[in-house]
């Protein structure tokens, strides 16, 4: 079997194993589990074998004791105060994509893309003034994003909005337009001008 392989090539590798054997309070004779625990160790010389119940929560903090302990401790490769390695235009403009296809759900293909064309720090007040535009394929998808009298896009740009604020931890005034750019999938420099191809 596949997970008799990958055992195997661990121990000639001399990977530390932790074999789990869960569902142990379906078991009614335990002298099997005892069994099944001696063959496994025989074969495969684990460092540990672990039997639980995680619907029991039976010798799961035993799992992650185990884990712990073979852990090592890697390089920094970040500074703590960075989560993401994306520019903040990007952030933004996927955030705002985020509640476009929450909202509109199958209504529109997702052949949706948003590009963040300003962003800019007000000098005197705390206020980020964030412009995106967003792209649709289909004129006819232009309406539905905009909505009757503009109700879904303002709908849009306020969840929008409230994921920025927390995000940037301070007050936005956001921005959208929605025009139309027929094929652009299929267009690699359209691809690129979204953030959506890496160089």
């Amino acid at each position: 079997p596949q997970e008799e392989a990958m055992l195997l090539d661990c121990k000639r590798r001399k990977r530390p194993v932790i074999v789990i054997l869960n569902k142990i309070d379906l078991l009614e004779d335990k002298t099997r589990l005892a069994g099944m625990m001696v063959g496994i160790q025989n074969k495969f010389d684990p460092a540990s074998i672990i039997p639980i119940s995680v619907t029991e929560q039976d010798g799961v903090d035993l799992v992650e004791q185990e884990v712990l302990s073979h852990a090592k401790e890697s390089p920094h490769f970040f500074p703590d105060e960075m989560f993401t390695d994306q520019p903040e235009k990007v952030i933004a403009a996927e955030m705002v994509r985020e509640q476009l296809l929450r909202m509109l759900d199958d209504e529109v293909p997702h052949g949706i893309a948003v590009m963040t064309e300003s962003m800019t720090e007000r000098e005197e007040q705390d206020i980020l003034d964030i412009s995106v535009v967003i792209y649709c394929e289909r004129e006819s998808h232009k309406g539905i994003v905009i909505g009757k009298k503009g109700a879904m896009l303002k709908r849009v740009a306020s969840a929008a909005r409230t994921s920025l604020e927390d995000f940037f931890r301070i007050r936005v005034n956001l921005q959208c337009w929605v025009k139309v750019k027929e094929d652009w999938r299929n267009r690699e420099g359209l691809i690129r001008s979204f953030g959506l191809m890496e160089d």
